[in-house]
């Protein structure tokens, strides 16, 4: 069992998320728990959403909100414990972290190749408007999983904190992954050009370049040679934000940008605490650098072959 807490400042960029999901038909409502409607899913999304941001308004000096843990079993734990003891043992988890009594939404991912959960709600106490003690919030999250893995018997995996993207060669379901960079950094407000988003995505060798009337999407040795067939940017569904289209732009931009115009004061590079942020999500014997180039295999006659 796998579970990460995403970080996400703006609660209305994890639930728009979520709903877009289910909007393109790739995830379904699940569960939502001390709402004011007893079914809050038969509304729209605007209900969902001032219903969270009603109590962040309580405390605006907070600058992150938002929680967004990603509930992510694997196909071996789906097939043991199925929806019910999921959606039981969700809030369980909530229960364990604190966040028992607050407000959340459920939903159900079915656009992998396994089921998983996302779960969205606030840090902000509805009762208090106080943030929510997040003290060795992590740890407590490695003890419940430790606890529901014992409980019901699942396969013990190691469960990494962060999203891990390690592009290279040999690396499987690579538009998938890619789409999960440009998920990762699309949630990231400290990224506020087109500039310092393409710095962040050389972090993890991954280059845009115009080609025709559009972009391709590049993984690279990290000196500009491509390690893969480029990749057209609008196969993807899932797009860096300052290269989408003028009406997923629209539908995307944040509540107090609704003309659609970037702030002037733009960051053209990123700071260096959010670089070390990134880099954490690169393996460390893959972040130094492997060896792309051209492999030698022998063949049954003696002889070498390049490929």
């Amino acid at each position: 069992m796998v579970i990460v807490i995403h970080q996400s400042m703006h609660t209305q960029n994890a639930l728009h998320y979520n709903e877009k999901k289910v909007n393109e038909g790739h995830a379904t409502f699940f569960d939502s728990q001390n709402t004011l409607s007893v079914n809050p899913f038969v509304y729209d999304e605007n209900h969902r959403l001032k219903t969270l941001l009603d109590i962040e308004k309580i405390n605006p000096r907070v600058k992150n909100k938002c929680l967004h843990i990603s509930f992510n079993p694997s196909m071996e734990d789906y097939q043991k414990l199925r929806d019910n003891l999921i959606r039981s043992e969700i809030r369980n988890m909530m229960d364990h972290l604190g966040y028992g009594q607050q407000p959340y939404f459920v939903y159900k991912h079915g656009d992998l190749d396994r089921v998983h959960f996302h779960v969205v709600s606030t840090r902000i106490d509805r009762e208090s408007g106080r943030k929510i003690k997040d003290d060795y919030e992590r740890r407590k999250l490695q003890r419940f999983i430790k606890d529901l893995e014992i409980r019901h018997e699942l396969k013990q995996k190691t469960n990494k904190e962060e999203p891990v993207f390690r592009f290279s060669p040999r690396s499987r379901n690579i538009k998938q992954n890619l789409e999960g960079l440009f998920q990762h950094l699309n949630g990231l407000e400290e990224i506020t050009s087109k500039e310092a988003y393409l710095e962040a995505l050389k972090l993890f060798n991954v280059e845009l370049k115009k080609s025709g009337r559009g972009y391709i999407v590049l993984v690279t040795d990290g000196k500009g040679n491509p390690l893969r067939y480029p990749i057209r940017l609008s196969n993807f569904k899932e797009r860096p934000k300052f290269f989408q289209s003028q009406k997923e732009q629209i539908k995307n931009n944040h509540p107090d940008d609704k003309t659609g115009q970037r702030h002037k004061n733009q960051q053209a590079t990123l700071a260096p605490s959010l670089i070390r942020n990134l880099l954490r999500m690169i393996p460390r014997d893959f972040s130094k650098g492997e060896k792309h180039g051209p492999q030698i295999k022998k063949r049954r006659k003696g002889k070498l072959r390049r490929f």
